[in-house]
């Protein structure tokens, strides 16, 4: 019997799956197709370069003096802090460094006059990236911006961490002191979304406080949940949890969204 014969690898034709049609719909990676046995050498790459991606974002150092530049074009004041994982490598093998702050960012918030209790304190964060808070964070405060002066909150000064994972915010808040802690941080990177940040709300912030006291809004960017519809969230969040004292299980984020008009109508500033 003849051997059937051998086609080249060069040649061996890239059949696209028939499920093609649904990435039209989402950046997951489905119906990549096939090369012979294997996906096409085109998907293989662009599976290497997103996982390169996630990999820098982890890495990446935050700018806070960039960051603190740009917060004060929307005349916010800010202080720089950092938690006791002194460089990103501990950062990334010691999480329970960083949630706390190290000692002189500590001994900053000890000596500063407590003439007040905020009503809040926007904590910045670079979690597990950097770049997400570097495009994402400012845009969002932005948004919100005229609506916490018009409803008359006392923010305190917005506090920039480096190498500062979630919990971090409750020592903050506990220092300053604030009624409520806003954390606005970088998630973990996936392979669709190197540049992903959540909002961690917390009533009456305390070291010590767990996962389950509080609200969390994730995947804010634009290819994700926009700015104006994560801006309209978290304020309903803020309001509900400054009325009731509290956050977490018990305080449940069901504001009903309005239409993409609406919300725009509400945030000019995204447009």
């Amino acid at each position: 019997m003849a051997k059937p014969p051998v086609i080249p690898s060069a040649i061996v034709p890239t059949h696209r799956d028939p499920w093609n049609a649904l990435r039209r719909f989402t950046p997951a990676r489905i119906g990549l197709g096939r090369a012979g046995g294997s996906i096409p050498t085109t998907e293989l790459l662009e599976f290497q370069l997103a996982h390169a991606r996630a990999r820098d974002a982890v890495h990446r150092e935050l700018d806070v003096a960039a960051l603190r530049a740009q917060l004060a074009t929307l005349q916010l004041d800010s202080l720089a802090l950092a938690s006791a994982a002194g460089d990103r490598q501990t950062f990334i093998q010691r999480p329970d460094l960083g949630r706390i702050l190290d000692e002189e960012s500590r001994s900053l918030l000890e000596s500063r006059p407590k003439i007040q209790t905020w009503d809040a304190v926007f904590v910045i964060a670079d979690g597990l990236s950097a770049l997400a808070v570097e495009r994402h964070a400012l845009p969002l405060l932005a948004v919100m911006q005229a609506h916490l002066a018009r409803e008359g909150w006392r923010l305190a000064p917005c506090c920039l961490v480096s190498q500062g994972r979630v919990a971090i915010g409750d020592e903050i808040g506990a220092l300053l002191p604030a009624s409520m802690s806003v954390m606005l941080i970088g998630e973990r990177p996936g392979l669709t979304s190197p540049d992903s940040l959540g909002a961690y709300l917390t009533w009456n912030p305390l070291p010590g406080r767990s996962n389950a006291e509080r609200n969390c809004i994730s995947n804010i960017r634009p290819e994700g949940l926009g700015y104006a519809a994560a801006a309209y969230k978290l304020l309903y969040l803020m309001r509900q949890s400054r009325n009731r004292q509290l956050s977490g299980l018990q305080l449940k984020e069901d504001a009903v969204l309005p239409g993409a008009a609406e919300l725009l109508e509400l945030f000019p500033a995204i447009a």
